[in-house]
């Protein structure tokens, strides 16, 4: 018998008798793999089945085409000559010309209707959060008599079409400019007016649901540091609420620069905006379709680009106003 073996041991034991060696628990002999009825129990309730995997892809890829083909034919039809667009379809544009991009600021005054986009935009964008925030404060942080009124008074301004308030509108700018000289029909005064009144309810609804989910807390300890109402806001407040904010304006900013209703009644020729300024490629004996496709990727760029470049803050806005 060896040495420091004792009797009923078993070659490999810990030297007492009747033990067995441990191995790990849930683990197959010579392998480290786990076999416990567990791990088979949460594998299967975690992984979906196959028949809803392959019927996900197959849903999100139509989906996809079905947003990604017209962008396609759009840039395809940027790059060809007017007579290829107005023939025969072809998905690969031969010959390919770059020329559309460059005539599209002569046909039209295409950079005069840019810059009525852009100033009108940003100043009904501004304009709105800038009023909304200090409304939607009020709302969120005070009770006053006449609070639940106002609330369902500037949501039920969004139930209205746009339409049924574009004759008033007229009218009441035509009756200002004979009393007073101001022009208002026909300028971006006037129309930035005119985005701010569907603008601005929204703006003030959208930022009260943001101001609540701040926490009166932060409120209170800033009123016991010795901050006032209006310090209170600007430092406690809004940069809880940056996200939001960011949402709302973005909104308000894509709202306004691709509207058209009240954009082919309130301008004329000078104070045109882009997406009215569009239809001027299409005249009596011919339309430019190569050039409207280009201008439409053109005017969409701002708009693209400041989607991503603010995409983390809108997304961080929708989801903070969705929950309390």
């Amino acid at each position: 018998m060896a040495s420091g073996t004792l009797p009923g041991a078993r070659p490999g034991s810990s030297g007492r008798p009747g033990r067995r060696a441990r191995r790990g628990p849930g683990r197959r002999h010579g392998t480290g793999r786990r076999y416990g009825p567990g791990r088979r129990r949460s594998r299967g309730l975690t992984a979906p089945p196959a028949s809803f995997i392959w019927t996900r892809r197959v849903v999100l890829t139509i989906l996809a085409l079905f947003a990604l083909v017209p962008v396609y034919v759009m840039i395809s039809s940027s790059l060809k000559p007017l007579q290829d667009v107005t023939g025969t379809f072809r998905w690969i544009p031969s010959p390919i010309t770059f020329a559309p991009y460059h005539d599209i600021w002569y046909t039209v005054p295409l950079a005069r209707y840019f810059l009525n986009s852009l100033i009108v935009s940003a100043s009904a964008a501004g304009l709105s959060v800038a009023v909304a925030v200090f409304a939607a404060y009020a709302v969120s942080r005070y009770g006053f008599r006449g609070k639940r009124v106002f609330t369902v008074a500037v949501l039920s301004t969004q139930m209205f079409p746009g339409i049924l308030f574009a004759l008033p509108l007229f009218l009441i700018f035509v009756s200002i400019g004979n009393a007073t000289g101001i022009p208002l029909y026909g300028s971006r005064g006037g129309l930035i007016i005119t985005y701010l009144t569907f603008s601005l309810p929204f703006s003030i609804w959208m930022l009260t649901s943001y101001f609540e989910s701040v926490p009166r807390a932060l409120d209170e300890a800033a009123l016991v540091d010795g901050c006032g109402p209006f310090r209170a806001l600007f430092r406690v407040v809004i940069p809880a609420a940056l996200p939001g904010i960011i949402a709302v304006t973005i909104y308000a900013f894509m709202t306004a620069w691709g509207e058209v209703l009240f954009a082919s009644v309130m301008t004329n020729a000078a104070t045109r905006t882009l997406a009215v300024g569009l239809a001027d490629y299409s005249t009596q004996n011919n339309v430019y379709w190569n050039q409207i496709m280009a201008a439409s990727l053109v005017v969409s760029v701002p708009v693209v680009a400041g989607f991503l470049f603010l995409q983390r803050y809108l997304v961080a806005g929708l989801t903070t106003g969705a929950v309390k």
